[in-house]
């Protein structure tokens, strides 16, 4: 089998090429490339681009793949589909409220509020006419089914990178101390936030550090928390380098998210062997296995919070059980080679039904 990987966020292009290698290393014939480089289509700002797919008829002629997988919904997949070759649609996020915050929040112009609509059209396209859509978690598989309830769908986890998540000094925090990393970009998942005063005000010995934050939401949040002096913003830390030494030094990690489709920090936090907490949203019940793993907190639940984080903060013999708990389960369910056998699993499975 031949299969062509088409990354098309810049910044998850080190994550196909992961999954390429991995798939490669299965002995399979497998070409990765950058989806804007062949199929860009409108409304990319090089107007040629509208017109011409010389590019893509020219990578399909030479490479003749019998699959297509990509990882965004956008004029790569629909070339795919109109040249007859299955294509499977990887799915991280939940695109539809991904859509619908973007219009209210960052994208209110109405020039930018058509591009989001033209957008999604193409990505509507490649999800109801793709040979299967492959969601991260089964949370956002229930997502899927109720905007396509007849569309085939398989669940494909996001492969982990164990051997980056070491020990790494170069930081020094007050302790004991609690970490956050998590981005302030989409309301969502930011207002889970809001519980944290009450979190600062009962835990006044520990030290809450936030790394992250940026885009729209990150004055609200940081003018309720920053009055608190068990409160520190770090601001954006360079990845993975200064993440893992943040890592390194925090004695408990907390995602306190309002929606999270996976929750690659908490991932990356266990293979680090700390401590987790997060609130109980979407997908994170998969990744943590509360009481085992780590614990989950009630959305919404100030006091749930607080009385999950001094259980970790004080017992370290529980501390130290789920840490290495929770390395253990994501060392075993979120690595790259995991990824390439369960994907070519899914593909095979589908591509037999056609035969």
């Amino acid at each position: 089998m031949k299969l062509l990987i088409a990354a098309g966020a810049t910044q998850k292009f080190v994550y196909m090429k992961a999954l390429s290698d991995a798939v490669s290393r299965l002995g399979v014939e497998c070409k990765l490339v950058k989806e804007s480089e062949y199929a860009a289509g409108f409304p990319s700002k090089n107007i040629l681009e509208w017109f011409s797919n010389k590019k893509f008829k020219k990578l399909i002629s030479e490479f003749k793949p019998d699959a297509v997988f990509v990882d965004r919904q956008s004029h790569f997949g629909l070339e795919s589909i109109k040249a007859g070759i299955p294509l499977f649609v990887y799915l991280r996020g939940h695109f539809w409220l991904e859509q619908e915050w973007a219009k209210k929040t960052i994208y209110k112009d109405p020039i930018m509020k058509t591009v989001i609509d033209l957008r999604a059209k193409t990505a509507e396209k490649c999800f109801r006419d793709s040979t299967a859509i492959l969601p991260i978690t089964k949370y956002l598989e229930g997502v899927v089914k109720e905007h396509y309830p007849n569309k085939p769908t398989d669940i494909l986890s996001e492969g982990m990178d164990a051997s980056l998540w070491y020990p790494q000094e170069g930081m020094n925090l007050k302790h004991p101390c609690v970490g956050l990393l998590q981005y302030s970009n989409w309301w969502g998942k930011t207002k889970e936030m809001m519980i944290l005063p009450k979190v600062l005000e009962a835990l006044p010995h520990v030290t809450f550090y936030w790394v992250g934050g940026g885009g729209a939401y990150q004055e609200k949040i940081l003018s309720l928390l920053e009055k608190y002096d068990n409160f520190k913003f770090l601001g954006r830390l360079q990845y993975p380098d200064q993440v893992r030494q943040y890592l390194t030094e925090i004695d408990v990690y907390a995602l306190v998210t309002g929606l999270d489709t996976l929750g690659v920090t908490v991932l990356e936090a266990s293979l680090m062997k700390k401590p987790v907490v997060a609130t109980d949203a979407a997908a994170i019940p998969e990744v943590i296995k509360n009481g085992i793993t780590g614990y989950t907190a009630k959305e919404g639940d100030a006091v749930d919070l607080v009385e999950k984080l001094t259980i970790l903060l004080n017992d370290k013999k529980i501390a130290s059980e789920m840490s290495i708990a929770g390395y253990e389960f994501v060392k075993s369910n979120f690595s790259w080679d995991k990824m390439a056998t369960d994907l070519l699993s899914v593909i095979n499975k589908h591509l037999n039904k056609v035969k």
